[in-house]
């Protein structure tokens, strides 16, 4: 079976990305606008739902200023009208899908497909050709591993590793469609890449991993930190040289628990299903923007411009990578933080501070006011770093009632349920809320989406 690839896109794509690595900011801009204005006409040509937003608008970055954001659900319920090409139908495409032994099968010939997991709202259909797929093959071939040691010196396409991808494995989603795409791309890969479902028996997955025995292992953080407490307690024997995460936050403490489980090197990215490699980690630890590929504004509440320094409400994307399905101002729940100023390591590229996409807002009863807001990457911390605890979910019964469900039991299960409740009541009464009570379910897994991402944070559904 054949893949999404052009050699010679490859090759151009990667020679620029190697320019514009070791460029100024301004060569970057520069490249930047004239990629924008290429989107901008294939999107006034080819996709009546854009020519219809971008009427009377100018035909180069000025436009953007004067765009209404588009959502996934607006966007998904015009699909006809959003894509470049007409033979993109939305119910072909959801068939296309629903067949899991299509994954990574070439649609149409010319396309790479993947689905959204749906945990920040509706899932979407993505769909990239040949062009698309050239920036992010050499986005993540170039920027992923930040100054490469010996090993990579000696080896710097994987052939001598064992790599294992843990996630989702049911269903047509990004990561899994790319990890799948790598051994079809290099045929000499196959025998020592294997994917694995995060959503089987735990104790079946740590055995599977002990007979693979990889070597660089590719998954969500989540599902990392559960790896790691089976190495702490010397299930997992694996010799991991180099662990990928993405799609989730990443806090310091939950990379530190991992990196000293493992014994390895965490490399984490930031990404979507909606533009790959959107971000990655340099020498010093900070998360870059590839602002050569992608425009990433951070927004408040109402869409306005959020100054660099504070965090974000939410982010509008704009990909200048794919034509065939324009992303022009698309609002992504991402909290973030640009920072302004250059990183120590030289890059041409802002720093970005992930705070991942933001869930609902726990809303609790409060001492001088009606409800005091509890924000879920607050609680993760406070979990993580207060109380040690890294695998949970966090349900709220009403204005003044958790329900903690921990895998945890025994003995073991009632120390960590009491380190919690003290946590999360310290918490929620320097807020302002008024007491809590923290209920605990124990010896019961975490919930994981189709997509294999855990789902920690969940508020009463009407």
């Amino acid at each position: 079976m054949g893949t999404v690839f052009d050699p010679f896109l490859l090759a151009s794509t990667t020679t620029e990305a190697l320019a514009l690595g070791r460029a100024s900011p301004q060569a970057v801009t520069q490249a930047q606008q004239a990629r924008l204005a290429r989107v901008l006409a294939a999107a006034r040509a080819g996709s009546p739902l854009y020519r219809q937003r971008l009427a009377g608008l100018p035909d180069d970055g000025r436009a953007l200023a004067g765009l209404r954001p588009v959502t996934r659900e607006e966007l998904m319920g015009r699909f006809g009208d959003w894509v470049t090409d007409a033979r993109l139908v939305l119910e072909q495409l959801r068939a296309f899908t629903a067949d899991p032994a299509r994954v990574g099968e070439p649609y149409l010939g010319q396309y790479l497909v993947w689905e959204s997991s749906g945990t920040s709202g509706s899932p979407g259909i993505f769909v990239q050709d040949a062009a698309a797929m050239a920036v992010y093959d050499a986005l993540e071939a170039l920027r992923r591993s930040p100054e490469p040691g010996w090993r990579r010196w000696m080896d710097p396409l994987y052939l001598t590793e064992r790599m294992a991808f843990v996630g989702a494995t049911e269903g047509h989603f990004a990561s899994y469609v790319t990890f799948r795409r790598m051994p079809q791309l290099q045929p000499l890969l196959a025998p020592a890449t294997r994917s694995f479902s995060i959503l089987q028996p735990l104790g079946a997955l740590v055995d599977s991993l002990n007979a693979f025995a990889p070597t660089v292992l590719a998954t969500y953080p989540t599902a990392a930190l559960l790896l790691a407490e089976e190495a702490l307690a010397g299930r997992l024997r694996v010799p991991l040289q180099e662990l990928w995460t993405g799609g989730e936050t990443l806090s310091p403490a939950a990379r530190q628990r991992i990196e000293q489980a493992l014994r390895c090197r965490v490399r984490n990215s930031y990404g979507a299903s909606e533009f790959l490699a959107m971000g990655w980690e340099c020498p010093q630890g900070h998360m870059h923007l590839n602002t050569d590929w992608l425009l990433l504004e951070p927004v408040d509440e109402q869409h306005r411009p959020v100054p660099a320094g504070q965090a974000s409400h939410a982010v509008l994307l704009t990909s200048l990578a794919n034509t065939v399905q324009p992303l022009i101002r698309y609002e992504m729940g991402d909290q973030v933080t640009l920072h302004p100023e250059p990183c120590g390591c030289g890059s041409p590229f802002p720093v970005v501070e992930v705070f991942g996409r933001h869930d609902d807002i726990l809303r609790m009863r409060g001492c001088r006011s009606a409800t005091v807001p509890l924000l879920p990457l607050a609680l993760s911390t406070v979990l993580e770093e207060q109380a040690g605890v890294f695998d949970f979910q966090i349900r709220q019964r009403d204005d003044c009632t958790l329900v903690l469900r921990l895998p945890e039991k025994g003995e073991q299960g009632r120390q960590a349920l009491a380190r919690c409740r003290t946590a999360l009541q310290a918490f929620a009464e320097a807020q302002g809320a008024a007491p809590i009570r923290v209920v605990g379910e124990l010896g019961r897994e975490v919930p994981r989406g189709r997509s294999g991402k855990a789902c920690r944070i969940q508020v009463p559904r009407s």
